[in-house]
């Protein structure tokens, strides 16, 4: 994981660079072929412990004969790649080799795609497979790595006919600023990143001292993860200390849904939380967190073969069901200028021909280009002029741009009529515009 703090003073220059990037080929798509068993219809099988612990075993074994570590640009790195890539071909997924380049090193993604399911409903878990220089890396990320590789098997073993598509990602450079995810998805387009439905986050989930910390990002997801760990009878909490420092993030900046789990880094675990589940107070989730220490030694195997259920149940779950129509669409694609520290502006989607009032769920996507969104206030105006808020200036959210969906109850607004997108930049030194915004019935 990195933990790595992005700085205000950053910012202008990544929302200059944000329109250099050129957007390239989508992922691997879905091979034919139709594996037997509904999703819908069973349970998520018990993921071996055995297996994920081999996996990390053979992360060891690479970085040993590596120079000690599996960090980009290394050949630790792309030896590990190729030992997951190998296990996946041989159980039947198509798998991509994404190469990318940073600091004038390849680096490379593993993007693996199992037959079948609806792709324009797609359900993607990934974790990043790189380690730091000083260390293996096995809590991070083989841990993570290593459960996703082994429920990707165990979809393999099942011959999962799941409703949507599945999709795994295993991420090169995370480590030196989610290089690779972003890369990833950077070179999606943009009806290719419509397509994923949510996309699951795995870094750390084996700590020696651990919590059980779950991503709140998308309320649906994070769902899920705390319905699995109630019948565990596990009690959950929050992740705060790598939200949106990790791979997820580069999913979430696009507007695509995320959610995750976690077990600690460095920060110090409490007495509150040594009474909840166990381990030291005071000591670090993960001590060797970053370190040469960092080793198979390194885990907590009650945590890892919790979280490695978890990222089954939440794949076997998440994946079943009936597809849903994608709804009619109105949209408005013309810049407007945000002025800095300016009054509020608008752009106007007008809806017509329809019957009745909008949806109880009535979804807004937004896509607003800005060099720090935490100065944004955003509301989506009705006909009749209530305001719904969208989202809330603050002072802590450093990141660029406002990609995302929100759900609207305007059950009770007449459908027909001039919607408006609002916007307003309240504080000074960033600029921005709205690219479009769009409303989904």
């Amino acid at each position: 994981m990195n933990l790595s703090v992005p700085r205000r003073t950053l910012a202008a220059a990544a929302f200059a660079l944000a329109g250099l990037l050129a957007a390239g080929a989508p992922a691997a798509g879905a091979a034919p072929g139709a594996p037997s068993t509904p999703a819908a219809a069973l349970a998520a099988p018990d993921i071996p412990l055995a297996g994920v612990k081999a996996h990390l075993t053979e992360f060891q074994s690479i970085a040993t004969a590596n120079g000690g570590n599996r960090a980009h640009g290394r050949p630790g790195y792309k030896a590990s790649l190729d030992y997951v890539k190998a296990k996946l071909d041989a159980a039947g997924f198509t798998t991509s080799v994404q190469p990318f380049t940073y600091n004038g090193t390849t680096g490379y993604n593993l993007i693996a795609d199992w037959p079948g399911g609806d792709a324009n409903q797609t359900v993607m878990a990934g974790a990043h497979l790189d380690s730091v220089s000083s260390g293996a890396g096995i809590n991070d990320n083989g841990s993570g790595s290593a459960a996703v590789l082994e429920t990707a098997l165990a979809v393999s073993r099942a011959q999962l006919k799941p409703a949507k598509h599945l999709r795994f990602g295993w991420w090169g450079a995370e480590e030196l600023g989610l290089v690779g995810s972003r890369h990833y998805v950077n070179s999606l387009p943009a009806t290719e990143r419509s397509k994923i439905s949510g996309y699951l986050n795995f870094d750390m989930i084996g700590s020696p001292n651990p919590g059980y910390f779950v991503y709140d990002d998308d309320p649906a997801i994070e769902q899920t993860f705390k319905d699995y760990f109630a019948t565990l009878g596990v009690p959950t909490e929050i992740e705060t200390e790598g939200d949106g420092r990790s791979d997820h993030a580069s999913f979430k900046n696009v507007g695509i849904p995320v959610g995750g789990l976690f077990t600690g880094a460095s920060r110090t675990k409490t007495s509150a939380q040594a009474q909840k589940w166990g381990g030291t107070a005071g000591q670090a989730f993960d001590r060797c967190y970053h370190s040469s220490c960092d080793t198979t030694s390194n885990i907590n195997d009650t945590a890892l073969d919790r979280n490695s259920d978890a990222v089954a149940h939440a794949i076997w779950t998440l994946s079943a069901g009936t597809t849903v129509p994608p709804g009619d669409v109105y949209e408005n694609a013309a810049d407007v200028a945000v002025p800095d520290a300016g009054a509020a502006v608008t752009s106007t989607v007008t809806v017509s021909g329809r019957t009745g009032n909008a949806p109880a769920a009535l979804r807004v996507g937004v896509d607003i280009k800005h060099t720090w969104r935490g100065d944004l206030v955003v509301d989506l105006v009705a006909p009749d002029g209530t305001a719904y808020r969208l989202k809330n200036s603050s002072g802590s959210d450093s990141a660029d741009n406002v990609i995302t969906t929100y759900t609207v109850d305007a059950s009770t607004e007449t459908a027909n009529g001039a919607w408006n997108l609002r916007v307003q930049d309240v504080a000074r030194y960033d600029t921005g515009y709205i690219d479009s915004w769009r409303l989904t019935f």
